[in-house]
């Protein structure tokens, strides 16, 4: 009878074991961020790119239709009627600049000290505007993109570009900031990436930038994002501006 009792012990024990497994499992599915925006870059590609270098396993869920956004609308979900959203930790979180920051504090991409943090929102500042004229590149006509190339690169070259070069030369470290991975570098690969889309010869006057382009690659992490069959997106083309004009009733 002692040992029968065991028996069902061991039993209810594996039982209680396999479903503490399987709690843990769906517990960590239901924790995975999921991403409400295009099946495009956009504004949403710096909150992937953010996400794969911290290595967190991320789900997408692509706007299509507008009964699709207006489904959003109804439910509350998107507060100032606008996307990207990202469903994390029990949050829905829009603006940008507010998820990404998030991530980055979460993931410990936001420097050790106040310091270090004013110095990354100024170097990410520094790649978003840049990162703004390629994002409206691809709406515009084809003289009205060829003046905006012409600007892209005159920024990168004379205003932005020269600045991060500097700043690598000045610290010595292999990282903008301190001497760790921070959303800087992250936001800084993508926007060079970005550039280089346009023009392949954009860092042949920055020997710095052109190492920590092959350095960061080369993290594990975004070394895989950088794969294809990654959820990287492609640069934007007819089909997802018209998704776009779709969702948002434009004409």
């Amino acid at each position: 009878a002692k040992l029968l009792m065991q028996q069902k012990e061991g039993v209810a024990g594996n039982s209680d074991q396999r479903l503490t497994g399987e709690f843990c499992c769906l517990k960590s599915m239901a924790e995975k961020p999921k991403l409400y925006y295009f099946n495009g870059r956009g504004r949403m590609e710096s909150v992937r790119w953010l996400l794969a270098a911290a290595g967190v396993e991320f789900e997408e869920e692509f706007l299509e239709t507008r009964e699709q956004y207006e489904n959003l609308l109804k439910d509350g979900y998107l507060l100032f009627q606008q996307v990207p959203m990202v469903e994390m930790d029990g949050m829905r979180l829009v603006q940008t600049r507010a998820i990404l920051s998030y991530i980055a504090a979460k993931h410990n991409l936001y420097g050790k000290t106040l310091k270090e943090r004013a110095l990354i929102d100024v170097y990410v500042e520094g790649t978003t505007d840049l990162m703004g004229l390629i994002r409206v590149h691809y709406k515009l006509d084809s003289e009205e993109k060829e003046k905006n190339l012409h600007l892209i690169i005159e920024r990168s070259t004379k205003r932005y570009f020269p600045v991060y070069e500097k700043v690598l030369k000045d610290s010595g470290q292999h990282f903008l900031v301190g001497n760790q991975l921070t959303w800087a570098d992250v936001q800084l690969i993508e926007a060079i990436l970005m550039v280089e889309e346009m023009e392949p010869t954009i860092l042949s006057q920055f020997p710095l930038l052109q190492a920590f382009k092959v350095r960061i690659s080369n993290i594990p992490t975004i070394k895989k994002f950088l794969q294809p069959g990654s959820q990287r997106k492609p640069p934007p083309d007819e089909k997802l501006l018209a998704t776009a004009n779709r969702v948002f009733n434009r004409k």
